[in-house]
């Protein structure tokens, strides 16, 4: 394996290191959206607090049926 090579598989285990640490944070964030739709938060409210829009809020943490 030449040095182009070993920089290509450095850069492949960089970037799925990277998937997963971007997987288990909106795994996380989507978790905590449901928990605020639970506790009454709005999605205008956690869509000021993420950055995302209201409506993506709204579908990730619909309003929960009673």
């Amino acid at each position: 394996m030449d040095e182009l090579d070993e920089r290509i598989v450095a850069a492949t285990k960089k970037r799925i290191r990277a998937e997963v640490a971007f997987n288990n944070a909106d795994a996380e964030l989507r978790e905590l959206l449901r928990e605020g739709r639970a506790a009454g938060k709005g999605p205008s409210h956690m869509a000021k607090l993420t950055g995302f829009t209201r409506e993506w809020v709204a579908k990730i943490a619909p309003l929960s049926k009673s």
